[in-house]
């Protein structure tokens, strides 16, 4: 289902991200911002870089930190509420399971 890592330095994130996803890029959102329930078809792999943001899944709630690692399985039932300061992360889809 998902899993959680807190890497510590912040310059690196993306060279990090780059090193086990394809298709990695930046986004972020303003406190409060709410994604519904969805799904991918790829492993999704993010990193919190700023701000705060709780992902929930059926069983239970995952809350991330500048510099956490968050790592859903595909299929995974997700959605997420962006913390009182926003957030910005960066994402990618696992190398094992990026469309070639």
């Amino acid at each position: 289902m998902g899993a959680t890592t807190t890497i510590g330095a912040m310059p690196d994130l993306m060279e990090r991200l780059r090193l086990e996803a394809d298709g990695c890029y930046s986004w972020s959102n303003g406190p409060g911002d709410v994604y519904g329930e969805h799904t991918h078809a790829y492993e999704k792999i993010l990193y919190c870089v700023s701000g705060s943001i709780t992902f929930t899944l059926p069983d239970r709630e995952i809350r991330l930190a500048p510099g956490d690692r968050l790592v859903l399985a595909p299929g995974t039932v997700h959605g997420a509420v962006v913390g009182p300061e926003g957030c910005v992360c960066i994402e990618g889809r696992g190398r094992n399971m990026a469309p070639r």
